[in-house]
């Protein structure tokens, strides 16, 4: 079987995606078991101009580097395309399969070191007062 592998967004013009390498497990509540979908697991940062990330789950902290893969990865949408016989009225169930090419990754996001506990007290809210230089706190 042949599998055509096509491009159509344009040389040179695919997406750039990464791929964000944990190590460990992710498991979800069991309130979220059903509706994995979709779900947003935490926050991707990059703080600085620098190939370092962090990446906040919940209230654990984790920070990572971007490293380049040895080989691109292509990522591909599988489709399938009815043969020329078909579409001279030939009932056949036959198509061909091609695969369209949506985006090259070429680097990972490794997050290799243990998380950092955040500590969660709840922020003071400054506000500044009109034609003062001092900021005040809230009533």
């Amino acid at each position: 079987m042949e599998i055509k592998v096509k491009c159509s967004c344009g040389e040179g013009k695919c997406p750039e995606w990464a791929i964000v390498e944990l190590q460990g497990v992710v498991e979800a509540q069991s309130s979220f078991q059903d509706c994995l979908q979709n779900l947003q697991i935490g926050v991707l940062c990059r703080p600085s101009s620098q190939e370092n990330y962090t990446l906040t789950v919940g209230y654990h902290e984790l920070m990572g580097a971007k490293v380049p893969l040895k080989k691109p990865m292509l990522v591909l949408k599988k489709l399938k395309v009815p043969d020329e016989e078909e579409k001279d009225g030939d009932s056949s169930s036959s198509s061909r399969v091609e695969m369209d090419v949506i985006g090259i990754i070429r680097h990972k996001i490794l997050f290799k070191t243990r998380p950092k506990a955040l500590i969660s007290k709840p922020q003071p809210i400054v506000k500044e007062k009109v034609g003062s230089s001092n900021p005040i706190m809230p009533n």
